[in-house]
């Protein structure tokens, strides 16, 4: 399995996990919440409905009150039986029908001190037997209430009872007189019944009053709904009935609908980090990872070490490819060496011919440590030591001091740009030493057998070799060169020694004409598989009698010089490597130009 679907694997993992996690950790959150919400809910639903039969018998418990405190009452009660005129009298208008619907009460009874009920009396349209056992009902109910202890010492409460059939809202106060002077003379007993659309107003909602038995609690139905049971008790606690309703599961439904929208969202948006996540992992780790192994495969497909090409980044990616590139660099130079090694001298020629290009490879070494011998200090030391013996004067005026401070940081920074300089220019001769070691290192192989061909980048070979030019012993020569990569088919050891003998000997041109400048310019061109490269100088030239004869060998156009083998061994070297060598000029003092052609690498070997 790829890294690439282990991480993909991981993440999927991780993902599954984090969902779950989540999930479960907002249901164990927000669902306990939820629960409470909705029973807090329910509890208010029950401390309203319990209010709002408390305000219900209240009610009649006002109305009795009155009669309560009625002085025609408590003669009523104070005339023993059997009944006078008066008590009949009191009876048929006190206790009436009409009374009875003006006060909005269904039953109302009279009840002795010693629990003997005096009248009874029940509002109803319903036949007179019925009446007569509502009746009988509410006396029986007036009979069997500790009426005493549900007062205490209050002139007046209420309470529930079942009346018959019915369940009725029972109010009950002392009987005094209008002023509320003397003994009570027993009680008074208001009835109002309590039917299910009374309790839906009360209420308002659609309620009902149901049994005893399924009192007890909440039930929860389908659809989302609930109902909700509030027993109606006795004063003794027992339920006579039960006031029930049902609502909507608001709390739950919204705590159903918010798990999912959470978990969904939360879901979604690890998702969406796990999908960015992994873009970020492609990008960032996969994609370098890639690039290193495509890298190789191409290094090991072709043969040709050639530098890995990375970002410029910072991070252990871009360590990786620096530490690649390194090794990659020190196998190459391995190569060459073991190149450089094997390819062995041949003949006389050859080795004559490796000592000239060794001495050109020389030239730039000698005239940088010359440059180096004979430069001097940017700033003698002995003013410096006193600029800096004076600064730590106490005595010392500010504005001496700040020129001396400005002329010792000049001092450093001019010492600092010369060692920086002379860095530079050891550093270019380190590489020309380098190159003079890779030649001294190879030797030309026999005459008759072609040196071994590998892809090979043109520009940068040029670039190696500039150094012969731009070190010149008699003249400051410019060099310019392409840089774009290009690729032919050569050994690298030996073009690298035919350019340097090229551009040795364009730099020898220019200083031949007495002029303290000069330049030399390289460029490439291609046309279908073959590579052409121009050296072009602005030196002293060569008539067309002398063309004809630069390639001979032991010839040479410097007076000083004799038995020259650089030319003539160049031309041999770019033949044996299936290229040409040729040399023109316009004229004596107008430059000259060496054309170098050889086979253009295909593509698959240059990269």
């Amino acid at each position: 399995m790829s890294l690439g679907a282990k991480l993909v694997l991981i993440l999927t993992l991780v993902g599954v996990a984090g969902a779950l996690g989540i999930t479960v950790l907002l249901a164990g959150i927000i669902t306990p919440s939820f629960d409470a919400l909705e029973a807090k809910a329910v509890q208010g639903h029950v401390d309203r409905t319990r209010a709002a039969l408390s305000d219900y018998a209240a009610k009649v418990e006002t109305a009795v009150r009155d009669y309560g405190n009625w002085t025609q009452g408590y003669d009523y009660m104070a005339t023993p039986p059997p009944a006078s005129p008066a008590a009949a009298a009191f009876e048929r208008n006190g206790v009436s029908r009409l009374a009875l619907r003006d006060l909005g009460v269904q039953g109302i009874a009279y009840v002795a001190a010693d629990g003997g009920v005096r009248v009874a009396r029940w509002r109803d349209a319903s036949p007179a037997p019925t009446r007569r056992a509502m009746q009988a009902a509410l006396a029986q109910v007036a009979t069997r209430t500790d009426l005493a202890r549900i007062l205490g010492n209050s002139m007046s409460a209420h309470f529930y009872a079942r009346v018959g059939p019915a369940i009725a809202a029972i109010g009950v106060a002392r009987v005094r007189r209008s002023d509320g002077s003397g003994d009570p003379h027993g009680y008074v007993l208001m009835a109002r019944e309590l039917t299910s659309r009374q309790l839906s107003d009360l209420l308002r909602l659609d309620a009902r009053i149901g049994p005893a038995a399924d009192a007890g609690g909440r039930v929860a139905s389908a659809h989302g709904r609930m109902t909700i049971a509030v027993p109606i008790r006795t004063p003794d606690g027992r339920a006579i009935a039960t006031a029930r309703f049902d609502v909507t599961r608001d709390a739950t439904s919204l705590g159903r609908r918010m798990l999912l929208f959470a978990a969904a969202g939360s879901t979604l948006l690890l998702l969406i980090v796990l999908v960015v996540l992994r873009r970020v992992i492609a990008r960032l780790v996969l994609a370098p990872l890639q690039r290193v192994e495509r890298h190789m495969q191409r290094v090991r497909a072709s043969g040709s070490i050639a530098l890995f090409e990375g970002d410029g980044r910072r991070d252990e990616f871009g360590s990786l490819g620096r530490s690649l590139n390194a090794m990659l660099s020190q196998l190459k130079d391995l190569r060459e060496q073991i190149e450089v090694q094997s390819f062995a001298l041949g003949r006389s020629e050859s080795a004559v011919a490796v000592m000239h290009n060794v001495r050109n490879a020389l030239t730039p070494i000698s005239t940088i440590l010359t440059q180096g011998i004979a430069q001097s200090p940017p700033i003698d030391r002995a003013t410096v030591e006193r600029a800096l013996a004076e600064l730590a004067l106490d005595t010392l005026p500010p504005d001496r001091r700040a020129r001396l401070a400005a002329f010792v940081t000049a001092a450093f920074a001019a010492e600092v740009a010369g060692r920086e300089t002379m860095r530079g220019e050891l550093r270019v001769g380190r590489e020309a030493m380098a190159h003079v070691l890779e030649i001294i290192g190879q030797q030309q192989q026999q005459a008759h057998d072609r040196p071994h061909l590998e892809s090979c980048d043109l520009s940068d070979i040029v670039a190696r070799n500039a150094a012969i030019a731009r070190y010149a012993d008699a003249a400051s020569i410019a060099f310019s060169f392409p840089a774009g990569p290009h690729y032919v088919r050569a050994n690298r050891v030996i073009l690298s020694q035919v350019i340097g003998n090229l551009l040795g000997n364009a730099a020898e041109a220019v200083a031949a004409t007495g002029s303290d400048s000069g330049s030399i310019g390289v460029s490439i061109h291609q046309s279908g598989d073959v590579v052409t490269v121009h050296i072009r100088d602005d030196g002293e030239g060569f008539d067309a009698a002398t063309g004809t004869t630069v390639f001979q060998r032991g010839f040479s156009t410097r007076a000083h010089k004799s038995g020259g083998l650089g030319l003539h061994w160049c031309a041999n070297s770019m033949t044996a490597m299936g290229g040409t060598l040729r040399l023109e000029s316009e004229g004596r003092g107008r430059g000259a130009v060496a054309i170098l052609t050889l086979r253009a690498a295909t593509p698959d070997r240059a990269a």
